[in-house]
């Protein structure tokens, strides 16, 4: 949460440049030296509003916010109801003498699962292990995690996201060029979108530069090559890869899964922002290519048999989910372990589209469920959150490609062919999240039951 203040000039109070207020919990809160068990019902509620702002803060759904609120108000002896939204939240937290209401908000959104697995951990030993200390105690803990520094600077995001894409255009059908050209241009285009992220510029900018960035240093790559190798034109179609890294897979797939959940308006609100970085990406994209006239063509033929193209697939869709897992700030283990299980399913995924007769849609279904089957067993043993494991292994089976080709063909007035791409890409992106959930239903009783 950014700071902004209240600075008196000349008597005239005038507020500093940030809309956004931070909130000083530790002033906020009484300085009463008990148990919070033993506090009042607002210095309760603090600490229940704020374990509910920082996993909104981490990009995780609605449901697993009000659950952690939950967990946090019963050991307080605190009931709660929440309303919440992508970026803010509305709740009340009440006994049977006293109650009290707050609304929180978030400067903007973003993806943290290391941060994610923190909360989650202090949320589950909340009862034991916190219970007992004060309310100013409590919150000087919390203070640590929010400020906690990431795992990665910009350069090694920017090398995670050139490591993710290169090997996203290998799974897409491209070649050695094609993804060393997106390998330059995810990589800088991701670079330069983290330093303005690390700068709080707003969302729609760094997401439209970095695009832009991306598609124009895979064209110097490109023609680099070109003039210097004498490579074929036809390797130009990789461009799109280079700017899948903006792919905004937690708020596609946590969206549709809050709305199976009912929470009609946190799902809607991250289809939304979906939909506009999608939106945003892709006409950026699509008037870079204007400018250097690229066209989305197919890929040329690999010429690989059966096996040898499934035996580049598995590390490829490894290396893609873990690159992808660090953009989102997994720790190292957290993301070999999401890319341990993207290897398989989404492997099994392009192997059922490419041997069997069932639409991608079908594929991408059976290929969500083994994600989820297999992210909800090794819950159990490490307890990183289902959502740090899923999401990203199935972000790699979002279709950027069909998305970007609908926008493309569109712009150009080619308005059957357009929509038949986004037809394509929005089943798929439904189907995705749908095999979450019957593997959530299937494996966790609290998902199964609304009471």
């Amino acid at each position: 949460m950014d700071k902004s203040n209240k600075i008196k000039s000349n008597g005239t109070y005038h507020l500093s440049k940030n809309h956004h207020m931070a909130i000083q919990w530790g002033n906020f809160v009484g300085g009463e030296d008990v148990a919070v068990t033993e506090a009042s019902v607002k210095d309760k509620s603090s600490i229940v509003g704020r374990v509910g702002i920082q996993m909104l803060s981490c990009g995780t759904g609605a449901w697993r916010v009000r659950d952690g609120m939950n967990k946090i108000a019963r050991a307080l002896g605190l009931t709660c109801s929440a309303d919440i939204g992508l970026t803010s939240i509305e709740y009340t937290c009440f006994n049977q003498n006293d109650s009290y209401s707050q609304t929180l908000a978030l400067p903007s959104t973003g993806v943290n699962t290391d941060k994610l697995n923190t909360m989650e951990h202090f949320v589950n030993d909340f009862e034991h292990d916190f219970s007992q200390l004060s309310t100013q105690e409590i919150h000087k803990f919390l203070d640590k995690i929010q400020h906690r520094p990431g795992h990665y600077s910009a350069l090694v995001a920017g090398g995670a996201a050139a490591m993710a894409c290169a090997a996203f255009i290998l799974l897409l059908g491209g070649g050695p060029v094609e993804m060393l050209c997106c390998f330059f241009g995810a990589g800088i285009g991701n670079y330069v979108r983290r330093k303005m992220i690390d700068h709080h510029l707003t969302t729609v900018a760094d997401t439209a530069i970095g695009v832009a960035v991306a598609c124009l240093a895979y064209f110097v790559i490109f023609k680099g090559l070109e003039y210097g190798l004498h490579i074929g034109g036809h390797h130009e179609a990789g461009y799109i890869g280079a700017m899948l890294f903006v792919v905004p897979g937690f708020p596609f797939i946590t969206s549709i899964l809050d709305i199976t959940k009912l929470d009609m308006r946190s799902g809607l609100e991250r289809l939304a922002y979906a939909i506009m970085i999608t939106g945003i990406a892709s006409l950026v994209g699509w008037l870079v290519a204007l400018m250097v006239h690229f066209q989305p063509e197919n890929f040329a033929p690999l010429g690989l048999g059966v096996l040898p193209l499934m035996l580049l697939r598995i590390p490829a869709s490894f290396c893609g989910v873990y690159g992808f897992s660090m953009m989102f700030n997994s720790s190292q283990r957290m993301a070999i372990t999401a890319g341990l299980i993207g290897a398989v399913a989404n492997t099994l995924r392009l192997e059922l589209v490419d041997l069997t007769n069932i639409p991608a849609s079908a594929a991408a279904f059976t290929g969500a469920l083994v994600a989820g089957l297999l992210a909800s067993a090794i819950n159990k043993y490490n307890g990183y959150p289902r959502i740090s494991l899923t999401v990203p292994s199935i972000v790699i089976m979002v279709p950027g490609l069909y998305i970007y080709r609908g926008v493309y063909y569109i712009g150009l007035n080619t308005i059957g062919l357009g929509s038949l791409w986004l037809t394509k890409a929005m089943l798929i992106i439904m189907f995705l999240p749908l095999g979450l959930f019957v593997a959530r239903f299937l494996l966790d009783r609290d998902w199964r039951h609304f009471d």
